[in-house]
């Protein structure tokens, strides 16, 4: 059976297509960074508690495992390729520390990058050709994602959905799938597309999971089409498909145009906190506050007011987080906690820190509120005001229109290692996490990814 002229076989063309020519320096350069930063995710990730159940359930022990498949990242366990790609999948996004493509509302590396990896070890792919399949899996997500949203997001996880064929396409593009089996493994992913917003409206272990299941259900997709298996032409655009039952429908022909000299991956967000992004730029608001000129002393604020976007009020509005997870959705705690450290930190996040007067005083004097200001241009532009009014009835007000790491304000590249190092040394050792820093600035030049080593030296544990 062939697929019909629908939108996943006209963007199936593209892809193969742009396929013709090498990939440009700068797409290259910007999914080796995006790789990076995925691994610094996912091996900080690697040992919370959503992973360490989850290998408890899925992987033998490892005198019973499998000699041939991937290897899980931070524990270096050897199982089957779309295992890898779950529990990867999961480590990378369980620290809210993996990427963003704001226009979407979605985290592509999660997905995209724990499938393509998992694939390209066990097929002993080269470097340049998982950074290619990388980027196409970013660029398939990234438009898919824009294209449905924001009324996808209003039910639906988008990483958690759109993250399926992301990951099918970084999949399909490692194999080489010309554009009927590639365009099948679109489809097939649609179907299997799966997360609901409310897993992290309260304290789960659902959330992650999300981006471990769209790793491996892209897995499925990209080597069952690879093998022959089909799916409905017709899944994205349908009456009784992706977009229209996930959302309004989906702007269509944005997402089958041509692919040019720009790709999508060149437009990553990268996380400085691991929170959720839409608190960002709020807390850029209070250390800007904190810091001189103002150098304000927290037991001299009177109240504290954030204006943000609709989205970050209702996502991130928990006035009074009582579990870690729920304070990584909360705009007054982030806020309150930069405004009193000086930073947002994984260690912020710590149960007692939810309890210290400290913290729980000026969350008793912040407020959180939408602006139109703030809302009319997102989900491409993701600002915040916050506001502070002293005892002494001064008023200090900072403004950022655009939150640290997206592209309108990027990290360097030094901020970009130093989060790569903070994420994995606990996991990996100082040692290692050098040489493994060292391989992944080569990555283009590996000839086999089965080469990476991505856990700690047995003599080191």
């Amino acid at each position: 059976m062939s697929a019909e002229e629908g939108v996943a076989l006209r963007l199936a063309r593209e892809l193969v297509l742009a396929r013709e020519k090498p990939l440009p320096p700068a797409a290259e350069r910007a999914a080796s960074a995006a790789v990076l930063d995925w691994f610094g995710a996912a091996i900080g990730g690697s040992e919370s508690e959503p992973v360490t159940l989850l290998r408890r359930a899925f992987v033998p022990p490892q005198d019973a495992a499998p000699s041939a498949g991937a290897p899980l990242v931070g524990t270096g366990e050897a199982t089957d390729v779309s295992t890898a790609a779950l529990l990867n999948g999961v480590a990378s996004h369980v620290l809210e520390m993996d990427d963003i493509y704001s226009p979407g509302l979605y985290h592509p590396g999660a997905p995209t990058v724990s499938a393509a990896l998992a694939v390209a070890q066990q097929e002993g792919a080269t470097g340049a050709a998982l950074l290619r399949a990388v980027a196409v899996g970013y660029e398939v997500g990234d438009r898919i994602a824009a294209a449905v949203n924001p009324a996808h997001y209003r039910y639906w996880h988008t990483t958690g959905t759109v993250g399926c064929l992301g990951a099918a396409a970084a999949v399909a593009e490692l194999r080489g799938l010309s554009a009927e089996p590639m365009a099948h493994a679109l489809t097939l992913a649609a179907t299997m597309a799966s997360g609901l917003q409310q897993s992290f409206r309260s304290d789960a272990m659902a959330k992650p999971l999300h981006s471990g299941h769209a790793a491996r259900a892209g897995v499925t997709a990209g080597l069952a089409a690879a093998a022959g298996f089909t799916g409905a032409a017709d899944a994205l655009e349908g009456a009784a498909g992706f977009g229209e039952a996930m959302g309004e429908g989906g702007d269509w022909e944005q997402v089958v145009r041509p692919i040019g000299h720009e790709y999508l991956v060149e437009h990553t967000s990268v996380k400085p906190y691991p929170c959720c992004g839409h608190t960002f730029a709020a807390i850029d608001g209070a250390l800007a506050l904190r810091a001189k000129p103002h150098d304000l002393d927290p037991g001299d604020i009177e109240a504290i007011e954030i204006e943000t976007y609709r989205t970050a009020t209702v996502v991130a509005g928990n006035p009074r987080p009582r579990t870690p997870f729920e304070a990584r959705f909360s705009a007054p705690f982030v806020v309150a906690t930069a405004l009193l450290d000086g930073n947002v930190r994984l260690e912020s996040f710590r149960p007692e820190r939810l309890t210290d007067p400290a913290v729980t005083d000026l969350l008793d004097r912040t407020g959180l509120k939408d602006s139109a200001q703030f809302t009319a241009p997102f989900p491409r532009r993701r600002g915040a005001r916050v506001t502070i009014r002293t005892h002494g009835g001064d008023e200090h007000s900072v403004t950022v229109p655009d939150r640290k790491g997206d592209p309108d304000n990027p990290l360097s590249e030094s901020d970009l290692i130093a989060k790569f190092t903070g994420l994995s040394e606990p996991v990996l050792g100082s040692g290692r996490t050098a040489e493994f820093a060292a391989q992944l600035s080569r990555l283009s030049e590996l000839t086999d990814v089965r080469r990476l080593v991505c856990y700690r030296k047995e003599s080191d544990r």
